[in-house]
């Protein structure tokens, strides 16, 4: 497969684009105004403490508390880099006796607490956070407080595990566990042993800013996003880079030099006045990424709809009618929903529970590769996920980590008419509510004179269409009201006035 990374870096924001086989399947975007905070560490006060809940809130010095839940404390669900390790229970600096132990019986209020947030604040949640803090290098990641040593599930060959399950084992500090990342594969002692010692020698550091700062503090912020992005993207099949920056280039050159010095030549500097973006064509890609509608090919189409709960796809076949018998122009259809679905929810960040709502298929084998086409989409996506084979009903239920917001809520704002539904009410059934609000005015028998502004394609509504509503409105109740036609009121809304004081009396008689 064919893999490239652009970054386009401007005053205002960084973007990293994944391209494979020339199709843009995943997008990173990290404004200079704003702090990523997943991987970021804290010594946190113990603010609140919910058996309950069985979590604890943890002030870090944030607006927001961040939560911390008793499954994140003392054990290796804490880290990042869960989906690709095999995992063991570990000890750390807290940790619980017994699974049964309550977290009451672990944490108490005031108690000051090292974390590392793992999911950043999302909506009107803080930050959450675990206790089991880990340090990511190229090839390994330096776990504090544990003795084992594991290996990427991605490194599948067992003699190519077992080998670096002992190069490792003389490596491994007193005190530390070592997580084996994939990029370790086939790497030597050598290699393995600098990048260790570069994360002992960073974790002294820290340490020994915990030990100096009060609580709440910040102890280490992760690395920006380019850097990242060299350490745990860029590796051996990844063709070339293209940055648009000087200055980010020299930053990527620098950072690959000393991670991947055999890789440098693989990243170029993009000199054109033709925006990076533009002569790969992404930009129309990425507007895309906002619509609900994806066009899959030959008329079939899926919607995406993104709630608090869940994130639901649905697979229409729209115009293709296929070729064939019914069944194989289902199945073809769906599995070609099945690559664009992988794609979109990799390209717009989609986390939590998904649905995927296939077309139904009769044809048990067909459901049965559906889902291992649908599974092997993902096989180069970096979040962790589980995925349900389909149902009877044409269903796959499947979660993907969410560890920030979507591209969807991070990119845009809610509908300041519709608060985000996408659906405001019909101009008939605000013509209704008016004509109620007029009716218990009627009852309270202390104004007859109304001033009603609306927007004008309610008044047109009202008054234009064949059936003038306002004037029987004023005829049944013996009213005077006077229309103002406002632009700056949403169609589905209405203000009334006093007709003499002009006086806002709206909510006097609003339901």
């Amino acid at each position: 497969m064919k893999k490239e990374i652009l970054i386009n870096s401007t005053d205002y924001q960084t973007r990293v684009a994944i391209l494979e086989d020339d199709k843009l399947v995943e997008l990173q975007v990290e404004r200079n105004d704003e702090d990523r905070m997943v991987g970021d560490i804290y010594k946190g006060i113990i603010k609140t403490v919910l058996p309950g809940m069985q979590a604890a809130f943890v002030d870090i010095g944030m607006a927001k508390a961040a939560y911390l839940h008793s499954s994140d404390i003392g054990k290796d669900y804490g880290s990042k880099y869960d989906d690709e390790y095999e995992i063991e229970e570990a000890p750390a600096d807290i940790i619980r006796k017994k699974r049964r132990q309550g977290i009451e019986a672990v944490l108490k209020t005031n108690q000051e607490v090292l974390v590392q947030v793992i999911k950043e604040p999302i909506s009107t949640k803080g930050p959450r956070v675990a206790t089991e803090v880990s340090i990511p290098g190229r090839y390994c990641v330096l776990v504090p407080d544990d003795d084992h040593i594991r290996v990427s599930k991605r490194i599948s060959n067992w003699t190519e595990r077992k080998r670096l399950g002992k190069v490792a084992e003389p490596l491994r500090p007193e005190g530390f566990g070592l997580i084996l990342r994939t990029e370790a594969q086939g790497k030597e002692e050598s290699d393995l042993r600098s990048d260790i010692k570069r994360l002992l020698s960073l974790w002294e550091k820290l340490k020994k800013k915990a030990d100096k700062l009060k609580a709440p503090a910040v102890i280490h912020k992760e690395s920006e996003l380019i850097v990242s992005m060299i350490r745990d993207i860029f590796t051996d099949d990844v063709e070339k880079i293209v940055v648009d920056d000087k200055s980010v280039y020299k930053k990527v050159a620098s950072f690959a030099r000393q991670v991947a010095p055999q890789l440098r030549s693989r990243i170029e500097l993009y000199k054109d006045e033709l925006p990076l973006f533009d002569v790969y064509k992404l930009e129309p890609e990425i507007e895309r990424m906002m619509e609900r509608k994806v066009w899959i090919r030959k008329g079939a189409y899926v919607i995406i709809d993104q709630t608090e709960a869940m994130v639901t796809i649905d697979v229409n076949t729209g115009r293709y009618v296929g070729s064939t018998d019914q069944e194989s122009t289902i199945f073809q259809t769906n599995l070609d929903a099945a690559r664009e679905i992988a794609r979109q929810i990799r390209l717009r960040d989609i986390g939590g529970l998904i649905i995927c709502d296939f077309i139904d298929m009769y044809n048990k084998d067909n459901r049965r590769r559906l889902y291992e086409e649908f599974k092997n989409c993902f096989k180069n996506d970096q979040a962790k996920r589980a995925i349900n084979p389909v149902t009877d009903f044409g269903l796959v239920e499947m979660t993907r980590e969410r560890v920030r917001p979507s591209h969807m809520h991070s990119l845009s704002d809610p509908c300041p008419n519709c608060g985000g539904l996408g659906r405001v009410l019909s101009k008939d059934t605000v013509a209704t509510k008016i004509e109620r609000w007029f009716t218990r005015a009627k009852a309270a028998r202390k104004i007859s004179n109304f001033n009603l502004a609306i927007s004008p394609l309610l008044a047109e509504s009202m008054t234009d269409n064949g059936i003038n509503r306002v004037a029987r409105i004023m005829k049944i109740h013996n009213f005077k009201i006077n229309i103002l036609r406002d632009t700056t009121i949403p169609v589905q809304e209405y203000r009334i006035f006093d007709g003499i004081s002009n006086e806002e009396i709206t909510d006097l008689y609003k339901v």
